[in-house]
């Protein structure tokens, strides 16, 4: 068990922390290529916006190709995609090399993740999603760290190029440990759906970042996208209700547990990932931080998750997920409560590394048993699709969480600064007398918006309060993969 989760957690490191390093080098990456920023933006948003369109065909490959033969595909397409980016001779070429990144990015989570939960069976899958869990908690907090030391000392590239001895090994380790699965020769894809959900997705993350970028939802440019998109998707759900084979089967919501799973999910991740754009800016705007002494002050969120994430694994299996989520979503509340009322100009680094910490705790509590809760019910032909579903609903939360506390941000600042504050950069291009009088209504825009992120929070309660709360039984059609 322990080295099919090794090579589920190697996959989906590499993938994890791409996003975050990247995004540290993008700035360095407009220098290189003496490109604007609105282009090489297309460097972090191409790769997003391939994830997107390839998770919804993943439940369908997993069963039609065999999860370990899917797997494998997809790590070759990330190491491929990740050495053609590290040899890029222009920002169009790294664009490109990202997208394909993306294609095979965008399968290693929902791939993993199946084989994991189907390897393990219901009576473990607290566990194991706890195991999947750590990079997905990580990514955030050592990706700046490693791409802020790579881009600083040693070169661009190695952004792209640190994948490939990690992809390696997690390909050789893949190939001898990963027992094959029958693949379902008839299988039919559902094409109509696919033409629907993948252009959906893509589009609908397209706008809401668009919109993000411009400050604004009600501009053409980004609410002609997020319309499209969100049309698309809403007739990809009435497709999917109706179809005999849907790619992505939407009838599991029937099921209490995966419903309010799916919708603890949804709120969820919507708050917190926009409650994690907050920290980092902070540092570096209102604290002349650089991105790498911004990365090792987020570092104590990183702890905590990892103290509390095995413990609620355990937990999750033994009297169910329920009154582990609830008590994980408790601390996240506080702990963005104590944001929302203790974040100035001048706030010790002390208060603010321990009351990360506290923040981890408590998502360590939270998010994977969550998922936990989703698949615990479900017998072994219904995981792909699932974790699929899972999968896409953490993309476009995260999204819709990101675009809208970044706008909320944006607003604050320009409010609390006279109309200018939402362009501000870093603390280092102000001159210091400006600065000083600048700092304290910065600090107040990013306390407010804990405010509003903490309120959405709230809403997760509502869902989280119907995950079941005992032990989960073992589905009687139920059949775990072989390990060896």
């Amino acid at each position: 068990m322990l080295a099919v989760a090794m090579v589920v957690v190697l996959g989906a490191i590499m993938s994890i922390l791409d996003v975050t390093v990247v995004n540290v080098a993008i700035n360095d990456l407009a220098k290189e290529f003496e490109t604007p920023l609105s282009t090489i933006q297309w460097v972090a948003t191409g790769y997003t916006l391939a994830l997107a369109t390839v998770i919804p065909i993943t439940g369908w490959a997993a069963a039609r190709f065999g999860t370990k033969r899917l797997y494998i595909i997809s790590i070759v397409l990330f190491v491929l995609g990740s050495m053609l980016a590290g040899l890029a001779w222009s920002a169009e070429s790294l664009i490109a090399f990202r997208v394909l990144q993306g294609l095979g990015g965008g399968m290693i989570m929902p791939a993993g993740m199946t084989i994991l939960t189907q390897a393990a069976g219901p009576q473990r899958v607290g566990q194991v999603m706890s195991v999947v869990g750590i990079p997905m908690l990580l990514g955030p907090i050592l990706g700046p760290i490693l791409g802020g030391y790579l881009v600083d000392d040693v070169s661009w590239r190695w952004i792209f190029f640190i994948n490939l001895p990690i992809g390696i090994i997690a390909l050789v380790m893949a190939v001898r440990i990963l027992k094959p699965d029958a693949p379902k020769r008839g299988e039919r894809l559902d094409v109509l759906g696919l033409l629907l959900l993948s252009p959906g997705l893509a589009t609908l993350i397209y706008g809401l970042a668009k919109g993000a970028e411009m400050k604004d939802f009600t501009k053409p440019e980004g609410l002609v996208p997020t319309l499209i998109g969100a049309v698309l998707v809403i007739a990809f759900v009435f497709r999917a209700l109706k179809a005999a084979n849907p790619l992505i089967d939407l009838r599991l919501l029937k099921r209490k547990s995966v419903a309010a799973a799916s919708g603890t999910m949804l709120l969820f991740m919507a708050a917190f990932m926009g409650a994690m754009l907050l920290m980092p800016l902070y540092y570096q705007t209102v604290r002349g931080e650089s991105a790498l002494a911004s990365g090792l002050l987020l570092a104590p969120q990183g702890l905590g998750a990892m103290i509390t994430m095995p413990i609620g694994g355990r937990l999750t299996d033994k009297m169910g997920p329920g009154r582990v989520v609830l008590v994980g979503l408790v601390v996240v509340v506080l702990s963005m409560g104590g944001f929302a009322s203790l974040l100035a100009a001048d706030t010790s680094y002390w208060v603010l590394g321990g009351t990360l910490f506290v923040m981890g705790l408590g998502m360590g509590m939270t998010m994977m048993p969550t998922m936990a809760a989703a698949i615990q019910t479900l017998v072994h032909d219904e995981v792909p699709r699932a974790s699929t579903m899972l999968n896409i609903i953490q993309q476009v939360s995260a999204s819709i969480g990101t675009a809208m506390i970044s706008v909320l941000l944006a607003n604050q600042l320009s409010s609390n600064l006279g109309g200018g504050g939402s362009s501000v950069g870093s603390a280092e291009a102000v001159p210091p007398e400006v600065m000083k009088k600048i700092a304290g209504p910065m600090a107040d825009a990013f306390q407010h918006t804990y405010w509003y992120a903490a309120a959405a929070l709230l809403l997760a309660f509502l869902p989280a309060l119907l995950l079941p709360r005992k032990k989960p039984d073992t589905p009687a059609t139920d059949a775990p993969m072989p390990m060896h």
